[in-house]
């Protein structure tokens, strides 16, 4: 069930856009947002609980960690949003282009070079300004291989088989 779950409503969606990359376009707000949105919870709930039970003092004395911690809690969870967005040829709204224009966010000419086939680079889908020194260090390289040695999975071998859609029982 778990398997399943992971494969439906994570890993089907994602990996589906490297065969069909408008795929994700076609995603509502909850398929494209809800796994990483459910993710922060824990770290909402603790900043919340601090806010409330901490003596003022100490969230004073906490605050940039606590600013940091809930701006790295917003950006995961707008993550996918975000690199829907860099997939969206029309309609955007005007922040939305503004933001991608001075590469706040990822920009689509950015992460067009994920896109090129075999999909074996530039993995960084929030704003892309990681991809350079991760690719220069041979990063993403070094991972995959981590990888495949631990489990023998290979990378990219089955994207095919997860853009399959499953078909409507009847």
């Amino acid at each position: 069930m778990i398997n399943e779950l992971n494969h439906d409503h994570y890993l089907r969606p994602f990996r589906e856009h490297h065969i069909d990359p408008t795929s994700i376009t076609r995603h509502d707000f909850i398929e494209t947002n809800g796994d990483n949105f459910m993710l922060t919870i824990p770290f909402l709930g603790y900043l919340l609980h601090g806010f409330v039970t901490l003596p003022r003092s100490h969230l004073i004395s906490t605050f940039a960690f606590r600013c940091y911690l809930f701006a790295l809690t917003f950006m995961i969870a707008v993550t996918n949003q975000i690199h829907k967005w860099s997939h969206t040829y029309f309609g955007l709204p005007r922040p939305v282009v503004m933001l991608q224009s001075c590469h706040l966010i990822l920009p689509r000419i950015h992460h067009r070079y994920h896109h090129v086939s075999p999909h074996e680079t530039y993995y960084c889908i929030t704003t892309g300004w990681l991809n350079w020194p991760l690719e220069r260090i041979k990063f993403w390289t070094w991972l995959e291989s981590a990888i495949t040695y631990l489990t023998g999975a290979k990378p990219r071998d089955d994207d095919m088989k997860w853009a399959q859609k499953r078909q409507p029982t009847s």
